[in-house]
């Protein structure tokens, strides 16, 4: 069975060894693939979530994803309570089991074919990912009665925020949340843009793939980050810099930045 892990524990660090550990005393099949994130990143988390969940996945594919900043509540909170444990099955089959934390469903919450909550305790331990959840998350992989709860409201999960950083990934790309459009991408092909990011400006070119600009030039293009659900393909546009590492030249941005586009005049 393969497992995918996405949590904001840190590249490396210990708490991903306990987690696999407690994981696997539950389901010892369990083939688990660590994916790290930025602290308290819900939006890459929902970001990694999608791209693995709405993919082709082997058969019996479990996400499971913890990454909760307790920002639900802004009081102090009593037995280290944080967001709900939450549970998604999804069209390619893979099931999703995670914290309900802001972002970290939105990329399905539409796509979703039941999105459920998890029988389970939001309080306990100041490490529930290792301490509570792992049993849920294999309680709801065995099928085992009464591991589910009730329905969520997906109106109560934010939208995918328009225009945003969404994953930098280990060569320094950014993948963002602003869809490729290709009738509107083909009209602009080759366009200089301005793309702003915080304080810093710099030019790009829009292109077909991130590899069609010049060594040194910064390409925004479609990425190779998407899915295809029915007839209706998702891809994410990118920025590119060919050579070099455009989060670097940027500044070195956190996930959820807006990004600005602008056509060079």
């Amino acid at each position: 069975m393969l497992l995918h892990i996405i949590a904001d524990y840190g590249q490396g660090d210990l708490a991903f060894a306990e987690v696999v550990q407690r994981i696997r005393l539950h389901l010892p099949d369990a083939e688990p693939v660590l994916t790290p994130v930025p602290a308290f990143s819900t939006l890459a988390a929902g970001f990694c979530v999608a791209q693995l969940g709405l993919n082709e996945a082997p058969t019996g594919t479990i996400i499971y994803h913890n990454v909760a900043p307790r920002r639900d509540i802004t009081k102090a909170r009593e037995d280290n309570a944080g967001e709900r444990l939450a549970y998604a099955r999804l069209p390619t089959g893979v099931r999703v089991i995670g914290v309900n934390a802001r972002h970290t469903f939105s990329f399905v919450r539409e796509a979703a074919e039941e999105l459920r909550l998890a029988s389970v305790a939001a309080e306990g331990s100041q490490f529930r990912s290792r301490d509570l959840f792992p049993q849920a998350a294999a309680a709801i992989a065995l099928g085992q009665p009464d591991a589910l709860g009730d329905e969520i409201d997906r109106k109560q999960i934010p939208a995918v925020p328009d225009n945003r950083i969404a994953y930098i990934d280990g060569y320094g790309n950014l993948k963002t949340t602003i869809n490729f459009n290709p009738t509107e991408h083909k009209k602009r092909s080759a366009m200089r843009v301005r793309v702003r990011i915080g304080a810093r400006e710099l030019e790009a070119i829009l292109t077909d793939g991130s590899f069609a600009v010049e060594h040194g030039q910064m390409a925004f293009a479609p990425g190779s980050s998407g899915w295809m659900l029915g007839n209706k393909e998702t891809r994410w546009m990118e920025l590119f810099l060919r050579g070099g590492n455009a989060w670097e030249i940027f500044g070195r941005p956190e996930i959820g930045e807006s990004i600005e586009i602008a056509e060079v005049k």
